[in-house]
This record gives structure tokens, sequence and C-alpha cells, in this order.
């Protein structure tokens, strides 16, 4: 918060009139301006169409609600060093031109003046009328810290105990798994969750914890940018990997104290690039479960909007939703779909190449523990721009998986399903598998289950042969488009595995 209020101070000393704060959080803005107010000593007033114009300190009303014009013309007689905060006003900005020129010209007067004056609008989507974009600073409110929601927690708990008897059963420890819980959310969205978990059960203990993660991702899913997924649930196996899985566990030191000590920056994020269903999604699940860190999956499609302007801003809203979770891996999949610039802006009005510029504007200046997992099948629709050496800390191949690697799929999926693997011929369903995709092999072991239930006989080798005769993988009906992206690899990108081991 501290850093927001200087930015403010700065902003209103150096005569910009107009700052527009895109938040719903009225109470941090309330207590962010109460802060400023009281350490530069300069006045402050509100405005919204309930209350009118009110002298915040003294709380006396200046002006009667529903008097917009009125309460414009006394903040230009109000000449002394002062804060004005307006809510509920954008729409009567977009709506009637004379109360917008009417702000031009007291912003113009702001300008002139020589003690500091501002106007703070806040809502949410706010939409400003062109004759007053030269005059506005956009500035972003952050969803609280780790330390905001820590002392959230603090007073929460100690406001509840004042009106109720309950018990406390965390230790220490449990308490910051608490806070972790709850970051991500605004500060009202911590408070209301924390409040109903205690008054539920008249305790707060580790099981709350998990409830309050599982919140949190659907509140997340609610939003509909990002997908939470926590670490409880992210069991997922990988089979083979075993050259992205070694780097993994150097690149881990990259978070290290010791490496902050050396003015090493973290790992940014790695991309990987191959064949459809041979593990990229897997992989990137398996990073965040190695590293225990959360996931967040960002949904490009989700991000372009209609309206101009408004995909670059989803994009944002959603990078700073990662920002204030990390440390966290956030799992970009099929990259090219949502960055995709074709050969020119006919398609789509400009929207990728905007999108793209903002997407790597953030991956150069971000400074947070946010780990980026690029994944991507369809290198002609992939920007170049996301290839260009040194924009991830590495770029590794995701080729169809080898012998062993087809062991290991086999044995993982058959456990995955309760089946015993002496009951079958691993080796047989490896050889009978050649060319096929980790996803294809999974297919085939469900099939065969389904078929299996259906004439209520157990699964066996035999069943699942059959299933993968009958299937054509794509290492088949896309052989001219694989082999094109192997040859485009080879010498490119590093494979996942420890060595090239050709398809058995």
């Amino acid at each position: 918060m501290e850093s927001v209020i200087h930015n403010l101070k700065s902003l209103i000393l150096s005569h910009h009139p107009l700052i527009v704060i895109d938040t719903v959080e009225e109470d941090r803005v309330d207590d962010l301006l109460t802060s400023l107010s009281s350490d530069t000593l300069w006045s402050y007033f509100d405005w919204s169409l309930a209350s009118g114009l009110r002298h915040r300190t003294l709380g006396n009303v200046l002006v009667q609600p529903n008097r917009v014009t009125e309460a414009l013309i006394r903040l230009e007689d109000l000449t002394v060093p002062s804060l004005f905060w307006f809510r509920d006003f954008s729409e009567e900005l977009s709506n009637n031109p004379l109360t917008a020129r009417q702000l031009v010209e007291l912003l113009q007067s702001f300008q002139k003046s020589p003690d500091p004056r501002a106007m703070v609008l806040t809502g949410s989507n706010l939409k400003l009328p062109p004759a007053l974009e030269s005059y506005a600073t956009y500035v972003p409110l952050e969803l609280p810290t780790e330390k905001e929601i820590e002392k959230i927690v603090v007073h929460t708990v100690s406001g509840l105990k004042r009106r109720m008897n309950f018990d406390i059963q965390i230790t220490n420890q449990q308490k910051d798994d608490l806070v972790r819980s709850l970051k991500g959310l605004t500060a009202n969205q911590a408070r209301q969750k924390l409040t109903y978990a205690i008054v539920e059960d008249h305790r707060l203990c580790p099981e709350d914890i998990r409830k309050l993660t599982h919140q949190k991702a659907a509140a997340l899913r609610d939003g509909g940018l990002l997908e939470y997924c926590s670490l409880d649930d992210n069991e997922f196996r990988l089979g083979g990997f075993e050259n992205l899985k070694d780097w993994l566990r150097k690149a881990e030191v990259g978070f290290s104290p010791e490496a902050k000590a050396m003015n090493l920056r973290p790992p940014r994020g790695i991309m990987m690039v191959g064949v459809q269903g041979c593990g990229k999604s897997l992989a990137a699940k398996a990073i965040a479960r190695q590293w225990q860190l959360p996931l967040l999956k960002l949904d490009a499609g989700r991000l372009f909007d209609k309206y101009v302007g408004e995909s670059e801003k989803n994009l944002r809203k959603a990078l700073r939703l990662a920002e204030s979770l990390s440390p966290c891996v956030l799992w970009m999949d099929e990259v090219e779909k949502g960055f995709s610039t074709g050969s020119g802006d006919s398609a789509d009005g400009g929207t990728g190449k905007r999108l793209l510029g903002t997407f790597l504007t953030w991956m150069q200046e971000n400074s947070k523990q946010v780990f980026l997992v690029g994944t991507a099948n369809d290198l002609d629709a992939l920007p170049p721009e996301f290839l260009r050496k040194g924009r991830f800390d590495e770029t590794f191949f995701v080729d169809l998986p080898n012998q062993s690697e087809r062991e290991v799929i086999f044995e993982i999926h058959l456990e995955l399903k309760n089946q015993k693997l002496t009951d079958f011929s691993i080796m047989d369903l490896v050889a009978a598998s050649k060319g096929f995709s980790g996803a294809e092999i999974e297919q085939a072991v469900i099939s065969s289950l389904y078929e299996s239930l259906y004439k209520k006989t157990p699964l066996t080798t035999e069943s699942i042969l059959k299933e993968l005769h009958n299937t054509v993988p794509l290492s088949v009906s896309r052989a001219e488009d694989i082999a094109r992206l192997r040859n485009y690899a080879q010498e490119r990108f590093v494979p996942v595995t420890l060595r090239q081991v050709p398809v058995a």
C-alpha cells in the first residue's frame, strides 16, 4: 500500500489532474486516500450519487445528492490542496456531454493551479469520453499482498473473538498456509470467506484452509480467465521426460535465498512444443507438483472481446492476478491460438498482435515469481517472438514416446484404473503401440475397459491389443506433419528425454 500512496502523491504533485483506479474495492481506496490526506495534510472530499459532495475530515455535506453540476462548480471554488474522490461518475460522463465538458475545464484549472489538486475516479470497467482520456492517468490497485492479507486475518479473528467464542486449532505454520489460501482474493472476499469459515462451525482449523483454497479456485473459475489448481488437486504422474525433470531440479535453486544473494533472478519459464497428446499439459502440472506451487491455467480463448482494447485489458487483469498469487506456475496451453498474428490485421483487427505485444512486455518486465509454462502444437501459427532465444529459459521438444516411455505410460494408466500389472504382458502392449502418443495409449486402455465392463469380463492384454490395432494414430494419419515438426525441432530445441531415442 505504501508504494501506491507514494505513486499517487508523486502524480498529484506533478499536476496529473485525473487519476482513474479500476476497482470495486472502495474500502481500500478510502484507506489509501485517507492515508495520503493524513500524510500530506491535503483536504479530502468525496462524491457519490447517494451522499453528494462531502468533506471527509469534517463530515459535512457541501452539495446535496444528484447535483452534479453544482458539485463540479464547488470543486473549482476549493483552491486549497485537495483530493476529490468521485464514485458513480463514469456513466454520467458518458451520457452527458455538458458534464464531460465541465469536467475538462475543471481539470484544466487543476493543471494551472499552484496548489496540488486532483480528482480520483473509481469503478468497474470505467470508460471515459475521448475528451477526458488525455487528462487521465490509470493507476492499478493490485490485490492485497500477503502482508495485507495477514493483517486482514488478524483483524477479522480478533474482531470475531470479541463477539463470539470459537476455537483456534491452527499452528503458526498453518497460519502462513491460511494467508496463502486467501491470497488472490479482494480484501472484502478474504474477510467474508474467513468469517464464514469460522462462524460455520465455531472454529478455525486446518480443514478450513483446504475449504478456502477450493473456494478461491471456484472464484477464479467464475472470473472466467484463470483456472486454479491447488497442490491438493495436483496428483498427475508423468512418464519419461527425464531431461525436463533434471532441468527442473537444477532450475529450482533459482528460487533459493542463495541465488537471490548472488543477484540471480528466478527462472522465468519454459516453452514446450511438439506432437499432440504426448504429455505437454501433464508436464505443466508435474512442474507445479515438483516445485510445490499452485498451478494457474490461462485460457487464451477467453481473452478475446468484441470491443477494441478489452482483450488486452483482460490479459493484463489475468497477469496481475497471477502475480498476486506468486509464487506460482502459470500455464498457457496452445499459446498459438491466443497470440497467432497471421499475415495481417484483417482477421481480428490486430487484436492478436496487440495481445502478443502486451504479453511480451509483461514477460520482459515481470519481477514476481510467476514461472510461465507455454505449450504449443502448431509451429507455423506460433509467433516467432516466442521462440527467440532468451524469451524463455529453455524451449523443449516433446516427441512421440519411445519404447521405455510407453512402458511407463501403460503402467501408469493401468494402475490408475485399479488393474494389476502382473495380469498383463506390458511388453506386448509396448510393441503394439509403436508410434502412439500418450493420449492415444490412455484412450486405448479406457476404451478396452468400457468394452470389458459391457461384456462383464476382466480387462486383458488381448482386449487392449485389439483396441490398439483398431486405432490409426496421429503418427500415421499426420505422418508428414510430424516428420516436418521433428526436422524443424532437431537442431533448435532441447528434447525432453535424456537422449534422442528413435520411436521403437
